[in-house]
């Protein structure tokens, strides 16, 4: 007879008391649930119970060793796909698959070599207009070079006009109404009564309407005898295995998901990033002086990127003290048995990865900066316990284009700059994903 290990509850009354609060700081409420109810609990609310997890046993099981039995739950798949499309991050099952293998051929090493002199001339751009020696706020900064690397990528535009500004800000405001619907079920008939509701699927149509006019625009230009190199014109070309294409809506639903994957993520892990840089001196100076060391080897760009092993380290590591995508779940399918929880079909389990990448348990001294944690010689001790692109077959299909990006940019900057770290306190903002708040730096230019 199986003897099943005891899930603790989160009372209702509890949750509904303090609801607002978690959606505010999620992960600080998140951990004063932890340490009193445990590794694992269930959180009740108005609606279905969710399983709530920092045990990275469970995350292994439900994303990788038994992930056929577990699907994206509906505040994913339904929830979230209504204001940014069934694409990728959102779809489940034969769909999934099916746009998975067409997709994954864009993002191929080669294919994705060919984008390096796009994101390379965006950064160049970028950084030219980076403000100095002054105080800046840097998530800003790091959102607008993130977003402009993803538009450039994906339409070889030379300039960021109207349009892309415009979708550029619907996004945001999108994203943040999201995390107010789904965190606070209960008052989504009152979003629906005060407008909110209508107001945001107004700007969701608006985003499409303006997705259908870039690719409208570069058809016209297509028959014009114009020829493009850039991620749209591989995934106009993309053939599914019967030799059809994505309808324009399909298309669309994929596009969105790139902004909002491609976009948000990077800004966010790049400015925690340079945040730590910032506050880590020592650090700075052994990233300057391999930038300095891969530049006079003067390989091409390809090349460069595979030689900034400490660069990658430090992104690495602040990734594992704050990933961009904090928090993940999934639904059972089945009745399953988790780490000697007994799992009921249609049971919700939520993961953090916030948590899991913090456990000391799993790291040693989890809380400090230490990016020699992901030199390769030490890469095994971190293997299974580091989720920052997820795992499994769902594992993030941008996860090469984020880090090459990514590895430019704090190179370019590295090369160029010293930087000084002004942040009275580090917000977490935990949206879709996690962002900072409240990052303050200085940029002066080095001699």
């Amino acid at each position: 007879m199986i003897t099943y290990k005891k899930i603790k509850k989160v009372p209702f009354l509890s949750f509904l008391k303090n609801s607002s609060a978690i959606t505010k700081d999620p992960i600080g409420h998140h951990r004063v649930f932890y340490e009193k109810y445990g590794d694992t609990f269930v959180l009740l609310q108005l609606e279905k119970p969710i399983i709530l997890s920092r045990e990275v046993e469970v995350a292994q099981h439900i994303l990788k060793n038994n992930h056929k039995n577990y699907h994206k739950s509906r505040y994913q798949s339904k929830n979230l796909s209504e204001y940014i499309g069934n694409g990728l991050l959102t779809a489940n099952g034969a769909y999934w698959l099916k746009q998975r293998r067409l997709i994954q051929p864009a993002f191929h090493r080669a294919r994705l070599e060919r984008l390096l002199s796009i994101i390379d001339e965006t950064l160049k751009r970028q950084l030219g207009e980076l403000p100095t020696d002054q105080d800046v706020e840097v998530l800003p900064l790091m959102s607008k070079l993130a977003f402009d690397v993803v538009a450039k990528s994906l339409f070889q535009v030379t300039t960021i006009d109207h349009k892309m500004e415009q979708l550029k800000d619907i996004i945001a405001d999108v994203q943040g109404f999201i995390v107010k619907e789904i965190r606070q079920p209960h008052k989504r008939w009152w979003f629906r009564v005060n407008g909110s509701k209508g107001l945001h699927m107004e700007l969701v149509k608006k985003s499409r309407e303006i997705i259908q006019s870039l690719i409208n625009e570069r058809r016209k230009s297509e028959s014009d005898g114009h020829r493009y190199d850039d991620l749209l014109q591989m995934l106009l070309e993309a053939r599914y295995e019967d030799g059809g294409v994505m309808s324009d809506d399909t298309l669309i639903d994929e596009i969105i998901i790139l902004f909002v994957a491609g976009h948000e993520t990077t800004a966010n892990a790049l400015t925690f990033t340079l945040h730590l840089l910032g506050t880590h001196p020592e650090v700075l100076k052994k990233i300057q002086q391999e930038a300095k060391d891969v530049v006079e080897s003067a390989t091409d760009l390809m090349g460069r990127i595979a030689q900034y092993k400490y660069t990658r380290a430090c992104i690495e590591e602040a990734m594992r003290l704050y990933p961009p995508a904090w928090i993940t779940d999934r639904v059972a399918l089945e009745d399953d048995e988790v780490c000697g929880y007994k799992i009921k079909k249609g049971t919700t389990i939520g993961v953090s990865f916030y948590e899991i990448h913090r456990d000391p348990r799993l790291w040693d001294k989890p809380n400090e900066f230490r990016p020699e944690r992901f030199l390769e010689e030490n890469r095994k001790e971190t293997s299974g316990n580091y989720f920052p692109f997820g795992a499994g077959p769902r594992f993030c299909i941008g996860n090469n284009f984020a880090l090459y990006e990514m590895i430019m940019t704090i190179a370019k900057i590295a090369q160029q700059f010293e930087l000084k770290d002004h942040t009275q306190a580090v917000v977490l903002n935990p949206l879709i994903t996690l962002k900072p708040e409240g990052i303050q730096m200085s940029f002066s230019k080095l001699s």
